[in-house]
């Protein structure tokens, strides 16, 4: 099942990510060392009661860049050094997370469409393989794009969640200034952050999105 033509396929897509990740790293290092009035905990609380969201809880969590808001519990987690540091990067990760939450209670329409997209994006992601294996293997047709329509399930959650997080990056910005977590003259290394975030986000979306291509091409192919 190997074919070199799908790694020349998604090569712009991995020279992108790697790109994505190599700012993400520097830029986060940088802004750790940025000291802010606030930490990442006291800023996402902060934010969230001036919106009226006193019932959404920040609790801490483990691993690195791990932080996500959970809209099924109502719960903003952070990782161990966004929720304890007082740091430019820190406030910047929080205010994305609040602005999540934000989104929720505001019924932000991407964000419900991406919510209910995630039980067929998981299928697609667990189960298109198998398909798409078992139709290259079995010159099968249908099981082919049967496979491919899984894995297009997945592109869908991909490209709906990026204005999602370009959103809740913008809330973020507007947040910092507005409730002077970080004076404007500061906000580069912030701004840095979440951009680096944001690009990976479309390192990966562009990956499946040629994925999707690489597998259309090959069953079409097939059929001629």
């Amino acid at each position: 099942m190997f074919d070199f033509r799908y790694f020349l396929f998604i090569a712009p897509a991995l020279i992108l990510a790697m790109i994505a990740q190599a700012w993400l790293r520097s830029a986060y290092a940088k802004a750790m060392k940025q000291a802010a009035p606030l930490s990442g905990a006291a800023a996402a609380r902060h934010i969230l009661d001036s919106a009226g969201l006193y019932n959404v809880e920040v609790q801490q969590i483990g691993g690195q860049l791990s932080d996500h808001y959970d809209p099924r519990d109502k719960v903003l987690r952070l990782s161990t050094d966004v929720y304890s540091s007082r740091t430019a990067a820190a406030v910047g990760i929080a205010a994305h997370e609040a602005g999540h939450a934000i989104q929720d209670a505001r019924n932000y329409a991407p964000l419900i469409i991406r919510n209910l997209a995630v039980p067929a994006a998981n299928f697609g992601s667990s189960f298109s393989w198998i398909l798409l294996i078992a139709g290259f293997v079995m010159t099968n047709q249908y099981l082919l794009w049967a496979g491919i329509g899984l894995f297009a399930c997945v592109v869908f959650f991909q490209l709906i969640n990026l204005p999602v997080e370009f959103d809740a990056s913008s809330r973020a910005r507007g947040i910092l200034i507005e409730m002077n977590i970080v004076p404007r003259e500061e906000m580069p290394a912030v701004r840095s952050v979440l951009n680096a975030a944001a690009l990976t986000y479309v390192a990966a979306t562009l990956q499946s999105v040629l994925t999707l291509l690489y597998y259309i091409m090959l069953a079409s192919n097939r059929r001629d």
